[in-house]
C-alpha cells in the first residue's frame, strides 16, 4: 500500500516538475522567430496581433494627450493620460497571447507602463514640464527599442 502511495507522489512530483518546466519555457521564451530585417518576429493569430496594436495606439495617444497637457500646463490632465496607461492599465491580456510574448518584450511593456505612472505622480507632485518631457523622452525610448527589436508576424493557420 505505501508503495503505491510512493509511486503516485514520484509520479506526480515528476508531472509538476514537466508543467512547471514547460510554463517556464514558454512564459520566458514566448513564440518568436528570427526574421531577415534583425528583428524578432514575435508569433501571434491575428486577433492577437490586432489586440496588442490596439494597446499600442492606446499608448500612442497617450502620449499625445500628455504633451498636450504639457504644452497647456494642465497637469491634471497630463496625470490622468499618463495614468490611464500605467500598470492598471496592464494585465487585461489573454493567458494564449501572454505565454506567446517573450520575456525582454513584457518586461519592457511592464517598464513602460510604470515610467507612465512615474510620470503621473511627478505631474501631480512637481508639475514641471521640463521634467515631464524628460521622463516622456525615455518612455519614448522603450516604444523606439521595441519597435526597433521585434514586429509581429502572423503564426501558421493564425487567422482566427
Amino acid at each position: 500500500m505505501r508503495s503505491n502511495c510512493k509511486l503516485c507522489w514520484s509520479i506526480t512530483g515528476v508531472i509538476l516538475l514537466l508543467s512547471f518546466g514547460i510554463g517556464a519555457f514558454l512564459f520566458v521564451g514566448g513564440r518568436t522567430v528570427e526574421s531577415d530585417e534583425d528583428r524578432t518576429a514575435i508569433l501571434l493569430n491575428s486577433k492577437e496581433r490586432a489586440f496588442v496594436l490596439a494597446e499600442m495606439r492606446v499608448l500612442l495617444e497617450a502620449v499625445e494627450a500628455i504633451t498636450q497637457g504639457i504644452s497647456e500646463n494642465d497637469m491634471v490632465a497630463v496625470s490622468e493620460a499618463a495614468r490611464a496607461v500605467g500598470t492598471g492599465a496592464a494585465g487585461g491580456e489573454p493567458v494564449t497571447l501572454i505565454a506567446k510574448l517573450p520575456l525582454s518584450f513584457k518586461s519592457l511593456g511592464m517598464a513602460t507602463h510604470q515610467a507612465f505612472d512615474d510620470l503621473g505622480v511627478e505631474a501631480e507632485d512637481m508639475g514641471d514640464g521640463t521634467v515631464l518631457l524628460q521622463q516622456l523622452s525615455a518612455i519614448l525610448t522603450n516604444c523606439t527599442s521595441c519597435h526597433a527589436g521585434y514586429r509581429f508576424a502572423l503564426e501558421e493557420g493564425g487567422g482566427s
